[in-house]
């Protein structure tokens, strides 16, 4: 999904910094970037290290000479066992919400200062659907993004009065590495059944929401959570 958003990003003229734990995959989005005329960098960052999305934020602010749009994308998902409330190691539980919801907080704070002193910017959080359909086996999955949701609320009304504008979006099953590793086909004729849109969702389905919330059309749009999931929930 990061990979999607960065590439459409940087194909409407933005200058990208692709950030992830892992500096090889930044690596090759960013080059990717850079390879088709962009603007792309790559910054190794562990989000839920404070230290670290201070860095980021320094770095890319050098670089590029201002910070505009934050996507904050990362989250703990990969690999991850379905298994009851009850069975989640404690340890999973602590680096689901250090990543999702931590993460999140840390990457925000770390922008602030160059957005409030800008007068504007745009946060774009990633939240999931499964915050309103409550899915089983992934309770701290769930409720991290729940908090995700919260934490767009309520930084939204904070952050307003400087220009900033925050919003989330909530994918539903969106078919990434990621999903296609826990999915199995009789899921995915489940989801896709109960959908208005009779199809799977691919990463591309999700990126014109985000351009939207990175663009000057979504200036008087804040604090709202957009579900894009082929209509599968209406709330």
């Amino acid at each position: 999904m990061g990979r999607t958003f960065a590439l459409a990003a940087a194909r409407e003229g933005a200058k990208v910094a692709v950030v992830d734990i892992n500096l090889s995959t930044a690596t090759e989005v960013a080059s990717s970037i850079q390879k088709n005329n962009g603007h792309g960098m790559s910054v190794k960052v562990d989000v839920a290290n404070e230290h670290e999305t201070l860095m980021m934020a320094s770095k890319v602010a050098d670089a590029f000479g201002r910070i505009d749009v934050l996507v904050n994308n990362a989250a703990f998902y990969y690999g991850l066992q379905r298994r009851s409330f009850d069975e989640i190691p404690l340890e999973e539980w602590d680096k689901m919400f250090a990543v999702n919801a931590k993460g999140c907080w840390l990457c925000c704070r770390a922008v602030f200062p160059y957005m409030k002193k800008q007068g504007r910017g745009k946060i774009v959080n990633l939240a999931s659907a499964v915050v309103f359909s409550g899915a089983p086996n992934m309770i701290h999955y769930v409720a991290s993004k729940g908090a995700v949701v919260a934490l767009t609320r309520a930084l939204a009304k904070e952050v307003g009065g400087y220009g900033i504008n925050v919003n989330a979006i909530a994918p539903g099953l969106v078919m990434t590495e990621a999903s296609k590793l826990q999915s199995t086909p009789d899921y995915e004729k489940s989801v896709v059944a109960s959908r208005a849109i009779k199809r799977l969702a691919e990463p591309e389905d999700v990126v014109g929401t985000l351009l939207f919330l990175s663009s000057d059309a979504s200036d008087f749009v804040t604090g709202q959570t957009m579900l894009v999931d082929g209509g599968m929930i209406f709330h």
